[in-house]
């Protein structure tokens, strides 16, 4: 009975042009025009932009899950190779602080000789080098602008005190960066690689070690982000060369920052959710003799022992870069999957009061029909 009644409104008579004000209003009571090329147009106008939001929701909302399943993807791998990435720091741990307690029972041995250790050697300081250590990826949040901020103020405030410097760039992020700023002298580009090795720190260390050395430099400061928990890192600026005797690492003002304990972060789950569980560790490390006897000269053990010890420091401060920058993204990753299932739902609910306006717009066009016939 619809579709009959449905079929007669077309062929009623075409109301006039000139009562198209209360047109909106009466084609509710009044039959609708008979469809042909010159009305065409307007009901497809009419028509269409609802039909087009509707294609255009239903699109935006399967690309706005499809991005989510990628970022939910990104976060999970980020998450495991942030246990990597701890883990390798950790294992490093026990090699670092042996070499620092070798150094120091030999610093304890030589306090009353007058040697001469180049690492160790203190010079009026006229140019300093840093060492900006960056991430080779993106989509991590402001894990790679925080860092290079802190250089970029550390490099004004080096300025400020009449002091040359130059730049060592580790990481592609931070590599063009630099490129792009032909106006900072940088000494050289290197890559970091996904997951830090030895070979990568020497690299770093032969570079630092020749400027030192052949006195180019006078100060060497390595500027990386410190891994503290999955949700927190700072930008750090530690002072590399001159190394202290007793192989600690300082800042910039002379003060020790070695750290004497690490702290693991597990991801677990707790009624369905993702949580964080937190262990302290700390490596032991065998206590050597007051009475211990070196077979060579100790100032050649401390001439082969300090470079090892540069090389380490350097390869930590790398691990510990690349797991900071893993957690920003898993951090970054987590927040995007909020923001993509917010907006998954608040496209969902307009799609659904579009579709629903449609629908009951032609529930009351077959109504409307039904009672002009009668």
């Amino acid at each position: 009975m619809a579709c009959s009644n449905l079929t007669t409104m077309w062929v009623s008579p075409k109301p006039s042009l000139s009562d198209s004000s209360s047109l909106s209003f009466r084609s509710v009571l009044n039959p609708l025009p008979l469809p042909n090329h010159n009305t065409s147009p307007s009901r497809s106008s009419s028509v269409s932009p609802i039909q087009s939001s509707l294609r255009e929701l239903r699109d935006r909302i399967d690309s706005v899950k499809n991005t989510q399943k990628i970022t939910e993807a990104m976060k999970l791998v980020a998450a495991a190779k942030v246990r990597r990435a701890q883990e390798a720091v950790v294992n490093g741990r026990p090699f670092s602080e042996t070499l620092v307690e070798v150094l120091y029972n030999i610093n304890e041995q030589l306090q009353t000789d007058d040697i001469d250790v180049p690492l160790t050697k203190i010079r009026p300081v006229k140019k300093v080098a840093l060492v900006v250590v960056t991430g080779d990826r993106g989509l991590c949040g402001g894990f790679n602008n925080f860092i290079i901020k802190k250089a970029e103020a550390r490099i004004k405030e080096l300025q400020g005190l009449g002091l040359d410097y130059t730049v060592i760039s580790v990481g592609k992020k931070g590599n063009s960066y630099f490129l792009r700023r032909p106006y900072i002298p940088v000494d050289k580009y290197l890559e970091a690689g996904t997951l830090p090795t030895a070979k990568e720190a020497q690299a770093v260390a032969d570079d630092v070690f020749s400027l030192f050395i052949s006195e180019e430099v006078d100060k060497v400061e390595l500027l990386y982000t410190k891994f503290v928990s999955l949700v927190k890192s700072e930008p750090v600026i530690h002072t590399l060369l001159p190394l202290s005797p007793k192989g600690e690492i300082c800042d910039i003002n002379g003060n020790c920052v070695d750290a004497a304990e690490d702290e693991l972060f597990r991801l677990t789950t707790k009624e369905g959710k993702l949580t964080v569980e937190r262990e302290t560790f700390r490596t032991p490390t065998a206590d050597f003799s007051p009475i211990l006897q070196f077979e060579q000269d100790p100032v050649q053990i401390l001439d082969a022992l300090l470079p090892l010890y540069l090389n380490s420091q350097i390869l930590r401060a790398l691990q510990e870069s690349l797991a900071s920058e893993l957690a920003a993204r898993m951090s970054a990753m987590s927040s995007a999957s909020d923001n993509a299932s917010d907006l998954k739902k608040s496209l969902s609910m307009v799609y659904n009061r579009k579709r629903q306006a449609k629908i009951t717009g032609e529930i009351l066009e077959i109504v409307a029909g039904a009672n002009a016939q009668v």
